[in-house]
């Protein structure tokens, strides 16, 4: 029996349709295809219209993986034709769904899979790609500890990594070709996963310490060994390793923490355009993170930074930053601190006097004894910003900035309306969620979202145009900045941060800044224009290569 020709099996040189006939006679395919000869633009109206018929987002979701399966150029086509609609469906929230059924529903293998199990396995398993040292831009992984708002998935957060390279070369134009997913399995605490006979990765609990440190220390080692040019993203680590991993590794491989840097780094952007509005520095700031988490105390680390860079000592800065946490006020007194809170911690002396409930000084408390000019929520705690504390932030400054981050929309701190109207209209707020414009006494606001692939792609793309050796905080600072750059917020009802409507775009202006802070910081290796224009032409498109390959 003739075997199915190679042109039709691998999504990278798979056209269907879009193969003339020509193109079908030299590559085997006669007669394997309707007579039909379509365009691209063909192909991609017929496949939005078959999405469109599916109701649920799940179900647009398995269609669009199984798209990506048999074609990718005609996959990315559709994605970036409609990546406003489309982002909440290929990634969150809808990829948490996905991944809670990901053993059930199991289709095929796009990834590398490490097994704690067998470390010494790692190096064979990426040689099994064929691909060289300088074949490689990007590489994202995850060991799933901390999956979204749904925690530990094992093997199942596979998904995770495939979905964050599909924004990144959506938005970004990273070829698809010169990406890898990884997961690392290193087990799960999940007991649903574990009494699942379904589940496809290793059926044991999570593997800790030593053990744990080896195995990532492998994964980064081989990693940064076979593909020396390719930047190392991490992705929903647990909140005990991410900080962890990322400080103790920073400084000698080309590494990136979204949940970390990326949260931090829009976080920041909005931040900076707040500022505006209210002509302050970073110095005059104090900020209070409500949910210290991984996502929270990376944005404490970002803006913790930017204070000292506005002339504040570390101590001074820190001194400026309170976290409260699902135990209230983080406080030295509390036993097994974390080493991302402890760095926070007030003095139990100094706090010794304020009000408790239930033995703990909750937000309320702690918003109006700290005074902050700034709020941030990343606790997942729907409703925990209410009048009270948002009453309590305009005592404390004239602009308040109130940033409920946290999502999807049943997760959220506070609406944007109830800020504005509690607040007077005085609030600064942008969101973790798409939302619609608020009307407050005659004004339209437009609410901005802090959404990280306004961030993570454009830097990703400036790391790979400059060549970088490391990710510095400048070139994190630069990249908050040109999102910052993009907006003007001073006008009545302004978004503090850009639109999510025009990524590509977006993602050029970031990567051009990128690229100019790697070289000014001494990272670079590759030093050209890299003006806006120049990356948005250098961006991977979904069109057919010609001629195709055999």
């Amino acid at each position: 029996m003739t075997a199915r020709p190679a042109a039709l099996t691998d999504p990278l040189r798979n056209r269907g349709t879009a193969f003339t006939l020509e193109q079908r006679a030299s590559l085997g395919l006669t007669g394997r295809l309707p007579a039909a000869v379509e365009t691209l633009d063909q192909q991609a109206a017929r496949a939005y219209a078959q999405l469109e018929r599916y109701e649920t987002d799940l179900e647009k979701y398995i269609y669009l993986d199984q798209l990506h399966d048999r074609n990718e150029v005609l996959y990315f086509r559709v994605l970036v034709d409609h990546l406003t609609e489309l982002l909440p469906v290929v990634y969150d929230p809808t990829v948490g769904e996905a991944i809670e059924k990901w053993s059930q529903d199991y289709r095929r293998s796009r990834a590398v899979y490490l097994s704690i199990d067998r470390p010494q396995d790692v190096r064979a398993s990426f040689q099994t790609l064929g691909l060289g040292p300088d074949d490689v831009d990007l590489i994202v992984c995850s060991d799933a500890q901390q999956i979204l708002g749904i925690g530990d998935w094992g093997v199942n957060g596979t998904d995770i990594s495939i979905g964050k390279l599909a924004v990144y070369t959506a938005a970004a134009g990273i070829d698809p070709a010169r990406v890898v997913a990884v997961n690392l399995d290193v087990g799960t605490d999940n007991r649903r996963l574990l009494d699942d006979p379904a589940y496809l990765g290793n059926r044991h609990p999570r593997v800790t310490g030593k053990a744990y440190d080896e195995f990532v220390a492998s994964y980064l080692a081989t990693a940064s060994d076979l593909f020396p040019r390719a930047l190392l993203h991490f992705e929903d680590f647990g909140p005990g390793n991410a900080r962890r991993i990322l400080v103790e590794n920073a400084a000698r491989y080309r590494i990136f923490n979204d949940d970390l840097q990326g949260t931090g780094a829009i976080t920041l952007a909005a931040v900076i355009s707040a500022l505006k509005v209210t002509g302050q520095t970073f110095a005059e700031q104090r900020l209070l993170v409500y949910g210290a988490g991984t996502a929270g105390t990376g944005i404490a680390d970002q803006i913790h930074s930017a204070m000292m860079r506005a002339g504040l000592s570390a101590e001074d800065a820190t001194a400026r930053v309170w976290l409260v946490d699902v135990d209230g006020l983080v406080t030295d007194d509390m036993s097994q601190l974390p080493d991302y809170q402890s760095v926070y911690a007030r003095r139990a002396a100094d706090v010794a006097d304020w009000e408790r409930r239930d033995g703990r000084i909750d937000l309320l408390t702690a918003v109006r004894r700290a005074q902050p000019t700034i709020l941030i929520g990343t606790s997942t705690d729907h409703g925990a910003f209410t009048r009270e504390v948002v009453e309590a932030m305009c005592d404390a400054a004239d602009r308040p900035v109130v940033l409920p981050m946290s999502n999807p929309t049943e997760r959220i701190e506070a609406q944007p309306a109830d800020v504005l109207a509690w607040s007077r209209g005085k609030a600064l707020v942008a969101v973790g969620i798409p939302v619609d414009p608020v009307r407050y006494d005659g004004a339209v606001f437009e609410i901005g979202q802090a959404n990280n692939a306004l961030l993570y792609p454009g830097l990703g793309l400036g790391v790979v145009a400059a060549g970088a050796t490391q990710l510095t905080d400048g070139m994190l600072r630069a990249a908050a900045e040109a999102v910052a750059g993009q907006v003007d917020p001073t006008a009545l009802g302004a978004s503090l941060l850009p639109p999510v409507s025009d990524l590509r775009t977006s993602s050029a202006i970031v990567a051009a800044a990128v690229a100019a802070a790697a070289v000014a910081d001494g990272v670079a290796t590759i030093e050209r224009d890299n003006t806006v224009r120049d990356l948005q032409d250098s961006m991977w498109r979904p069109v057919y290569a010609e001629p195709p390959t055999v």
